[in-house]
């Protein structure tokens, strides 16, 4: 009985085996052309690859940029390849469930890493748009300074206060950004005051010329001084002009340059930077008058002195009577 269930056996291994065999010679042909067609995509991706590198290189300048997309074609097409030559010997099956594990593989990774991946997307997509490029002046969320690095994740900013800051690919892409380098030139503002006293047409012309001796100003027939507003001590005047940005000299001392020169031109042609002045009335609607709150402090000052002088003449008069008195019966 035993030797019969084991020959049973061995003859199902058998018929297994020559079927497997049989299938194997019958498909060899599709399975030589399904080797074939992986190995040909495999070198179709590497040159359409290298090609895609020059390519990118030439828009990204981001080298990490080029680097990840230039793999995600190779492994797009690699993975084509695969599934083709799966199809092609009959295995049309595995392909479907491979392709169902693989978008949700995908799904599940874009969920645990959503922060990654939203940075990752937000750096393609400025490379592709390119609103700066490294060695530009930029401010964005409080950060103003030169673009040093710009990578898959973050963007890295050195400020002029000498600190380095890492900003998310995601902040630069959703939010306002300002690139200083962009149009090549800058408008600086420098807000001054001059006293009431002084004509302000005459202090904008002053100014005007003044400004437009620097060298490193621009554009000249756009420099101008504007009467901003009514201040406490002061009308307010705001001097602008454009100078090359970035360039020579930079921001900061073509703005000391600037308010250096406005002190002087406004010095030399007698208008006065005035100090804060606080002048109070007393005479408003509900008020008293400063005159009269200073007579009226002085009457009750020599009010005040009067009353001593005249307590002081009393007692002395008393005291003469006195005297006169007890000097009668001497005499008598």
């Amino acid at each position: 009985m035993k030797a019969l269930q084991l020959d049973t056996f061995w003859q199902l291994i058998n018929e297994k085996l020559e079927r497997w065999v049989e299938a194997s010679i019958k498909h060899l042909p599709n399975i030589a052309v399904a080797i074939f067609i992986a190995m040909a995509f495999g070198l179709l991706a590497k040159i359409i690859g290298n090609l895609a590198h020059r390519v990118l290189s030439r828009t990204f300048d981001s080298t990490q940029i080029v680097g990840l997309l230039t793999s995600i074609i190779k492994v797009a097409i690699a993975t084509a390849g695969i599934f083709i030559a799966l199809d092609f010997i009959g295995l049309r099956g595995t392909v479907t469930s491979l392709l169902a594990g693989a978008g949700i593989v995908g799904l599940a990774i874009g969920f645990a890493f959503q922060d990654i991946t939203e940075n990752l997307i937000a750096g393609i997509a400025m490379g592709v748009r390119k609103p700066f490029q490294i060695g530009d002046v930029i401010e964005a969320e409080g950060v103003f300074g030169n673009v040093e690095a710009i990578n898959l994740r973050n963007t890295h900013v050195m400020t002029f206060f000498g600190q380095r800051e890492i900003i998310p690919n995601k902040i630069l892409f959703r939010n306002i950004l300002t690139n200083y380098s962009v149009n090549g030139h800058r408008r600086i503002e420098v807000p001054v005051g001059i006293s009431y006293a002084d004509d302000p047409q005459q202090a904008a012309e002053v100014l005007t010329e003044a400004i437009n001796e620097l060298d490193f100003v621009i554009r000249k027939e756009e420099t101008g001084v504007w009467a901003e507003s009514f201040g406490d001590s002061s009308i307010n005047l705001l001097v602008w002009f454009w100078i090359d940005y970035p360039g020579e000299p930079g921001f900061m001392v073509a703005r000391h340059e600037a308010i250096v020169t406005i002190q002087r031109a406004l010095t030399e042609a007698d208008i006065l930077i005035p100090f804060p002045i606080r002048t109070l009335d007393f005479g408003a609607k509900g008020g008293e008058k400063l005159s009269a709150m200073l007579n009226e402090h002085a009457a009750k000052q020599s009010e005040s002195r009067s009353k001593p002088q005249s307590s002081s003449s009393e007692q002395h008069s008393g005291d003469n009577n006195h005297q006169q008195k007890t000097s009668e019966p001497d005499e008598n």
